[in-house]
């Protein structure tokens, strides 16, 4: 028969999985899983998950208005037929997330940047072979398998960028800020031939963030910002899309049915909102599982989940950025400067745009809008920033020096 525990041996026993769990995630345990535990940003790793969690809140809430405006007779009424997609892109795209950031970040470094070569050349055979969709040409492939090259190919531009800026510190002769400003120049040209003029914002953006932080002279920054205003006015102008674009936001000259909708429903369920499920506005609303989710938000959830979704944006950004004041590194500074650049820039202007605060770009909101190409290159963006943010937990870092703990 077998021996019963006593009643010494009987808590001990009980504690045995949780004492081997321990162990395996101790800091005395060098396992790559171990290690991957005890390095990652699990702030950062927190925050994300809040907007994936927000984001199948939202896109439930948004499922039911999509599903009633592009339903037609040969299908039938799924009210929450984006939701259920929304969730398998995410159980597809956090494993992704998770192993970029497991790996060495010489790794992710090569794997970013042979990715900005491919993603590069797909962008510019977007307007050849493209599909078109609402008059522009942004997506390669058919049906379930479309994608945006240009969603994947920021993260690995930022990389990219981070990596040629960072060459300077070894050789301050080497042109690098006209090279990375002609490579950003013919990037702009492909994404304005499709056209895509809110991506080629985020890009610009991400260029000159990096541009900075790479020490460029202020008589440099000065006639970027000269030359950017003369872009900005050169667009107005002679680029079509631009000059309709700016002439619907400041004069109200053309159809303003989207962003007019998309502040009536973001104001319609006053502070608190209308409760999940309760909003009505949202029917009226184009592509409320996408571009204008956040308006959908406010009316069912309210203006205070509104701030709340905008200061979790900012939070990851302010985190990145405290992480990164003792960084030596300038590669792994710059790369994870500009990622946390073009994640909080995407937010921004999302939120703009539902805000009426910027005229209509056509973006998705991180995380929380619809979208399969957007949730895997999202995913991967971010597992890079997680990837360079990674810190040893043996060393013992100040503003000065950087020593060995000697665990």
């Amino acid at each position: 028969m077998a021996s019963i525990p006593s009643p010494v041996q009987a808590p001990a026993a009980a504690k045995r999985p949780k004492a081997k769990l321990m162990s395996r995630f101790g800091r005395d345990n060098h396992s790559p899983l171990s290690m991957w535990f005890w390095e990652i940003d699990r702030v950062l790793l927190l925050f994300v998950t809040l907007l994936l969690s927000i984001g199948l809140i939202a896109v439930a809430a948004a499922s039911p208005a999509a599903a009633e405006r592009y339903s037609d007779a040969s299908t039938r009424f799924e009210p929450l037929h984006y939701f259920w997609r929304q969730l398998a892109w995410v159980v597809l795209s956090v494993p992704v997330m998770l192993i970029v950031s497991a790996l060495p970040k010489d790794a992710a470094r090569r794997m970013a940047l042979i990715g900005a070569v491919i993603f590069t050349a797909l962008l510019a055979i977007v307007p050849v072979i493209g599909a078109e969709v609402n008059g522009a040409k942004r997506w390669i492939g058919f049906g379930f398998a479309q994608f945006q090259p240009s969603e994947f190919l920021k993260p690995c531009f930022v990389v990219g960028m981070a990596w040629l800026l960072s060459l300077r510190v070894h050789d301050k002769t080497l042109p690098v800020f006209m090279i990375s400003g002609l490579i950003t120049g013919l990037i702009a040209l492909f994404l304005m031939r499709q056209p895509d003029f809110g991506q080629t914002v985020i890009f610009a953006a991400i260029w000159l963030t990096l541009m900075l932080l790479s020490g460029v002279s202020v008589k440099i920054l000065s006639w970027l910002g000269a030359a950017g205003v003369g872009l900005v006015i050169s667009a107005y102008l002679f680029y079509d899309v631009a000059t309709r674009r700016i002439n619907d936001f400041l004069f109200q000259t053309g159809d303003t049915y989207q962003t007019d909708m998309s502040h009536a429903t973001l104001t319609a369920g006053g502070l608190l909102g209308t409760g999940p499920g309760g909003g009505s506005m949202k029917f009226r609303l184009p592509e409320a599982h996408t571009d204008y989710i956040f308006s959908v938000i406010g009316e069912e959830f309210g203006l205070i989940a509104c701030f709340a979704i905008a200061a979790l944006y900012v939070a990851i950004v302010v985190r990145v950025i405290v992480k990164l004041l003792d960084e030596e590194d300038m590669f792994q500074l710059l790369a994870a400067a500009g990622l946390a650049t073009q994640f909080g820039v995407q937010a921004m202007i999302n939120m703009a745009v539902n805000t009426q605060l910027a005229p209509s770009k056509g973006m998705t909101l991180p995380f929380i809008s619809y979208g399969g190409s957007s949730m895997l290159a999202l995913s991967f963006g971010f597992g890079l920033l997680l990837a360079f943010t990674r810190r040893n937990p043996y060393l013992v870092r100040s503003p000065y020096v950087v020593r060995w703990n000697g665990r």
